[in-house]
């Protein structure tokens, strides 16, 4: 990797030890306090940008001078990296971060189950309601709009109920939809946003097949917006565990090259990380006591920071 130079500074050596996977990086000054928390895409090829042309953001500069060590976690999905960024950013603000919680807004999707009008909305908030489910939550009101769409475009579970009208009534009749299917559609559109991986592939395909038969017709406009629609049904779709409506509390620890990673879950948020020195045999009792759906996530973030180190 040829690390790039900025004010003459090299880049750290440990940017090229960082995956090129979705995650969270954390930049520390020498006396150890944190500067920034970002979260990526591609975690190194997003860290070595800020060694290289920082253009819009000049203003990180002064900032980038003063790293002396970088920090990461790897996250399954993008989605999962947005939800880690804003957990930690809530928790404690570093100096050059400048929006605590991130940009997107936190929303659920709706699903009415019910048979006089079934279908799918996006919420803010979630009230109980007797035949009403709720899914999330999710980050990006935009986006998980646009899954919304994508879901209604290949299980119209809104045609299926009975108080359809006029042109919602032809539709429905076009589609081939009525309220005998409101079962099955339910469950199918319940098995894709449970994240079922026969289910989300489905839809995926069926969501390709219909922008290749627009482009294929040159109506590029609609191909481009169901483009977009299956990048919000992955966004919605994708592995995201560190904010988990109704879960508890959990003390998640990750060992590696004596390096022990602390990761602290409040109220189903993951919202604390730190890491230390620590011997092997010091950190067993806190391994552990580690819940064991967490310790894949743990350990392998615990050999990341041992890499780093």
């Amino acid at each position: 990797m040829n690390l790039m130079t900025l004010a003459g500074r090299a880049a750290p050596p440990a940017i090229a030890r960082l995956p090129g996977t979705p995650g969270v990086y954390r930049f520390r000054d020498a006396r150890g306090r944190v500067l920034y928390i970002g979260r990526a895409t591609a975690l190194r090829s997003r860290v070595a940008s800020y060694w290289s042309d920082l253009r819009d953001r000049g203003h990180l500069a002064p900032m980038v001078s003063r790293v002396a060590r970088i920090e990461a976690v790897c996250c399954a999905s993008p989605h999962e990296a947005a939800w880690l960024e804003r957990n930690l950013l809530e928790q404690s603000m570093p100096p050059w971060n400048r929006t605590a919680g991130g940009q997107e807004s936190v929303v659920f999707i709706r699903m009415d189950q019910g048979p006089a009008a079934p279908g799918l909305s996006v919420r803010y908030l979630t009230p109980a309601a007797g035949h009403v489910r709720y899914f999330g939550p999710y980050l990006g009101g935009l986006r998980v709009r646009q899954a919304v769409t994508a879901l209604h475009r290949i299980l119209p579970l809104g045609y299926a109920g009975t108080r359809l009208r006029g042109a919602l009534q032809d539709m429905a009749r076009a589609r081939g939809v009525t309220g005998a299917d409101r079962e099955e559609l339910i469950r199918a559109v319940t098995a894709v946003l449970q994240r079922e991986p026969a289910a989300v592939a489905q839809a995926r395909d069926s969501l390709v097949l219909v922008r290749n038969r627009a482009a294929g017709s040159l109506a590029f406009e609609f191909a481009a917006q169901v483009q977009d629609e299956i990048q919000a049904l992955n966004w919605v779709t994708s592995p995201q565990r560190v904010t988990i409506a109704g879960a508890g509390d959990a003390e998640v620890y990750g060992w590696s090259g004596d390096v022990l990673v602390r990761f602290g879950v409040r109220g189903g948020r993951l919202c604390e990380w730190s890491q230390r020195r620590c011997s092997r045999p010091r950190a067993a009792a806190r391994l552990a006591a580690t819940p064991a759906a967490w310790a894949e996530f743990a350990r392998s973030n615990a050999e990341l920071a041992a890499a780093l180190a």
